[in-house]
């Protein structure tokens, strides 16, 4: 037996590989429960965005004085709450968010409580896998692509659910999420997975927490930018069908007023994207120290150097096309899926067709 594997805890290996398949049966639990919440809510509210562009709902606009109703035989004054209206990254129509966007109803509001409830616990059960995983070995639980991906997928999970607690009108992230995580889950598990191990030499060193965590968090921010950004594109086009006069199927229409208004998705994406560029930025320049301890110099064009750098200006050049007025909207949202799709192939298909000098972390 060599020393490797003599330092590895198989008992606590083995708990992580437990804990991380039952930790997908809750999520495929969770997946169903958000399934429900926009499927089998009731759609009686879903008429607003119709209603706001075709002018059925001339009193919706942010100008709407606030009513205030007296109870009867009392003295208390009662706000009713106002529509949230957006105004669009064009300028061209302001429209109210979707029902959806906070919950819908009281029957989908159940639906989407127990699917929050499912995703907690998946997460705890995921993150206690990752937690044995590290302990089985006593290192960073992110040393080859089977633990970048369990611990990827953990974070990305983590950052929804704070969101979810700041801002609370984003449970629409939760679908999409949950079935990309079992998504990676199933590929992490299935081709990517690696049996646990010591670290080689060139691995061994503090940088291995700061570079490869930060590169994590980035990357689980980045998706979750990726999906608001991808959902703006749908809504967009639902709304710009409308606006012509046009009428989207039934079920487009329970699905898309079940978001929030464009706007909403197009700032919420270019905020996320930009709160966490700086940090990727500093992923960067980690890597680049790193790389001159354990390689004698800080850049030497190596494909994972390569492809964080073009990763770099891909949403370097987003954020600038965002913040410049000829290019918000549809134009922007392009440039920030690019810029996400260098991001994973950066990960996978760097990882998995070129060698170069990280291939010694292995699949």
């Amino acid at each position: 037996m060599n020393l490797a594997a003599a330092a590895t805890n198989e008992s606590l290996a083995h708990t992580s590989n437990v804990l991380i398949y039952s930790s997908m049966a809750v999520y495929m639990l969770a997946f169903f429960a958000h399934t429900a919440e926009w499927l089998f809510g009731s759609r009686s509210k879903v008429a607003r965005t119709a209603a706001a562009l075709t002018g059925d709902a001339k009193g919706v606009s942010t100008a709407n004085p606030v009513k205030v109703r007296v109870a009867k035989g009392g003295s208390t004054a009662v706000l009713d709450r106002p529509q949230i209206i957006t105004r669009s990254a064009s300028g061209s129509r302001d429209l109210p968010d979707g029902p959806g966007a906070h919950g819908g109803d009281e029957q989908g509001d159940l639906y989407g409580r127990v699917a929050v409830s499912l995703t907690v616990l998946a997460f705890a059960i995921e993150a206690s896998g990752v937690l044995a995983r590290a302990l089985s070995v006593k290192r960073a639980p992110w040393a080859n692509m089977y633990e970048f991906s369990i611990t990827f997928s953990a974070v990305a999970v983590a950052v929804y659910l704070v969101m979810l607690v700041l801002k609370k009108n984003i449970r629409w992230i939760g679908l999409p999420l949950v079935a990309t995580v079992l998504l990676a889950l199933g590929l992490a598990v299935t081709v990517l997975y690696t049996a646990s191990d010591q670290l080689v030499p060139a691995l061994h060193s503090y940088w291995l927490w700061i570079h490869v965590s930060t590169a994590i968090l980035c990357g689980a921010v980045f998706y979750v930018g990726a999906v608001a950004t991808l959902l703006y594109l749908f809504r967009d086009r639902y709304e710009s069908k409308l606006a012509a006069g046009l009428k989207p199927g039934a079920f487009a229409t329970s699905v898309m007023e079940r978001l929030p208004a464009s706007a909403t998705l197009d700032k919420f994406a270019y905020r996320i994207n930009a709160a966490v560029f700086p940090l990727w930025t500093f992923t960067i320049i980690a890597g680049a120290i790193w790389a001159g301890d354990a390689w004698g110099k800080y850049w030497e064009w190596d494909p994972k150097e390569t492809w964080s750098f073009i990763t770099w200006v891909a949403y370097a050049c987003y954020l600038h096309a965002r913040a410049t007025a000829g290019w918000k909207g549809r134009k922007a949202a392009y440039l920030a899926l690019i810029a996400f799709g260098c991001w994973l192939f950066n990960y996978y298909g760097v990882n998995i067709f070129v060698t170069g000098k990280h291939s010694y972390a292995g699949v």
